[in-house]
């Protein structure tokens, strides 16, 4: 279904591991499926296109006219109706030339909705390890640079391919009804149009392909070298990551003066075939002339006929330059919609009964010899909360991860039981620390997590999680406009807006995985009642970021390693002198111990 690109020198870490490139026999069969649905729009795009193509060539044939009276030495009034002929074709073919390529880019609009669609949906349902593999650079390259070239492809080369395509095929047959030998003639600038398409297009294929994954590869340099800055000043890294950067950009560059080296030859050889074939019409227009077999004007339409040849099919040879490019793009962008549904998130499975998750000897790694994970095996009942207590590093947020479904286990199975799921239908919501505020008003970001909530419905997610009084003393209540460019949340409001999204999607399972842990020591005890409070009636797996949290939990598990070492509640850890018991004291040391 779907091939893997070699890696290019340079351009790639050896561990990268790039999403799928779609073959081009499933490109085309994709392209088709796309399609599909809008046939009529495409019958109707290229029938009316047709018409104002075949108006079109009347053109020619009209001057010849004109050329046959003025050689006869016929009166000026005799030239009346060819040019009101001409006149009239010249508006009807530009009313239905209009309205043919207004349907064309209709369809191509359609199709690429579509397809952005489909490729956003699978994108958002690739477990994150599939993502941390392969890279935020090679995702964002081709959700960015690969969508922008099949837009531009579908938005102009597509319409004008169309057009050119039907000037050429109707124009020969135009050339052909004047006399056979013209076309003939014409016919000579064939095989070097054909042997230069042939050369360009083998050649093409695989410069564009190589040029898309080097500017993936140089994305994600730039993504890692920005992102990390405060690491790579820290340590002094500069001048490495300056020549990893330089490097890849360098990669980028060379294969973009390949593929202007190539599109110079595209041109250069399409010029010998234009002056072959308007040199081959001529030189048979004069004989055919002197022998009397055709009379001037039907020379001169002739070889009108061939030199507006000249712009559609010089179009339609350079658009392949845009159609090699958007092939490439748009084969990677089918690879990523193409990924087997084994590869994307998966539904959870039925768990024993009275068990709401049931995790059974699961492994996780991230890459060969990075195991995070080894054969955990643990039951959340219903109702249950449970918090996940160890060091950093000890597996914990990849634990809650695979409850959560956000990625799957390379060992072992997690199962959730189907009980009837929220109104927004998840059995599962995950919260992390990392909370998204999208831009938008306050209540479009809530309604995220269910789209027919009332108004109502917000103020009592939003009361639940104690942050109603702050939301209404915004300066326009719910229909503040936050995120970007908005008003800004604090990160303690950030994350009750969150809890309240999950309070709002209604799962019977809810994950927290260190959800409070950005509030500060200041609003640590505001954002715990809030997790309590959205949390009430679920059963929970919390990522406890403060062993607080630990001791409100109806059990506790200790991961060491990416093992369960512990299993309890509060107090019987804390008296059996484990690793729970060390964590306790550490913690505590400094703080005066909590009342239990």
């Amino acid at each position: 279904m779907t091939s893997t690109p070699s890696g290019i020198p340079g351009t790639a870490d050896d561990s990268a591991e790039l999403l799928p490139i779609a073959s081009g026999a499933r490109t085309r069969a994709a392209l088709r499926t796309l399609i599909r649905p809008d046939r009529g729009r495409a019958l109707l795009g290229l029938g009316v296109l047709v018409g104002a193509t075949a108006v079109g060539l009347l053109v020619q044939p009209l001057l010849g006219r004109i050329v046959d009276i003025v050689a006869d030495g016929r009166p000026a009034d005799a030239l009346t109706l060819p040019v009101v002929l001409l006149l009239a074709v010249a508006v009807v073919q530009g009313v239905t030339t209009t309205l043919g390529l207004t349907q064309v880019a209709r369809l191509g609009e359609t199709v690429l909705a579509r397809l952005r669609e489909q490729f956003v949906e699978r994108a958002l349902q690739l477990p994150a390890d599939r993502l941390e593999r392969a890279g935020a650079g090679d995702l964002t390259a081709r959700v960015t640079g690969d969508v922008a070239r099949v837009a531009e492809a579908v938005r102009s080369a597509l319409p004008e391919m169309a057009r050119s395509v039907l000037a050429i095929v109707l124009t020969l047959g135009a050339m052909a009804l004047l006399d056979v030998r013209f076309l003939l003639a014409a016919l000579l600038a064939v095989p070097v149009q054909a042997l230069t398409a042939r050369w360009y297009v083998r050649r093409a294929v695989t410069v564009y392909a190589d040029q898309r994954v080097a500017n993936g590869a140089q994305q994600q340099q730039l993504l890692e070298t920005i992102g990390g800055a405060v690491t790579v000043r820290g340590h002094r890294l500069e001048e490495q990551h300056t020549e990893k950067s330089a490097r890849r950009s360098r990669k980028a560059v060379e294969l973009t003066m390949r593929s202007v080296h190539l599109v110079l030859g595209f041109y250069a050889r399409l010029h010998i075939a234009e002056y072959i074939g308007l040199a081959a019409v001529l030189v048979t227009g004069f004989f055919l002339v002197r022998d009397g077999s055709v009379s001037i004007g039907t020379a001169t339409a002739a070889a009108l006929y061939f030199h507006s040849l000249f712009g559609p099919v010089n179009a339609a040879l350079v658009l392949l330059d845009d159609a090699q490019s958007a092939a490439a793009g748009l084969a990677r962008l089918v690879g990523v919609t193409d990924i087997e549904e084994s590869a994307v998130q998966l539904p959870h499975q039925r768990t024993e009964a009275g068990a709401a998750v049931t995790v059974d000897a699961v492994s996780h790694a991230y890459g060969p010899g990075r195991t995070v994970l080894h054969e955990v095996s643990l039951t959340l009942r219903a109702g249950e909360h449970v918090a996940l207590v160890g060091t950093s590093g000890a597996g914990k947020s990849t634990l809650a991860r695979l409850v959560a479904g956000v990625q799957q286990p390379t060992g072992g199975t997690v199962s959730v039981a189907q009980s009837a799921p929220g109104p927004a239908g998840p059995s599962v919501v995950l919260v992390t620390q990392e909370v998204h505020v999208f831009t938008g008003t306050l209540a479009e970001d809530l309604r995220l997590a269910r789209p027919d909530a009332t108004d109502a419905d917000l103020r009592t997610a939003l009361a639940t999680v104690y942050a109603l009084e702050w939301a209404e003393a915004l300066p326009e209540g719910l229909a503040t406009v936050v995120g970007e460019g908005g008003h800004r949340l604090d990160p303690a409001r950030a994350q009750q807006l969150a809890l309240a999204r999950l309070v709002l999607a209604d799962p019977p399972v809810a994950v927290l995985d260190e959800a409070t842990a950005e509030a500060g020591s200041a609003g640590a005890r505001t954002l715990e009642r809030s997790a309590e409070a959205a949390l009430a009636g679920r059963t929970a797996l919390v990522v406890a970021h403060r062993l607080t949290q630990a001791v409100a939990a109806d059990r506790i598990v200790v991961l060491e390693a990416g093992r369960v070492v512990e299993s309890g509640t509060h107090d019987e850890l804390r008296t059996a002198d484990g690793p729970y018991a060390t964590l306790w004291r550490a913690w505590s040391g400094s703080r005066a111990a909590p009342h239990l």
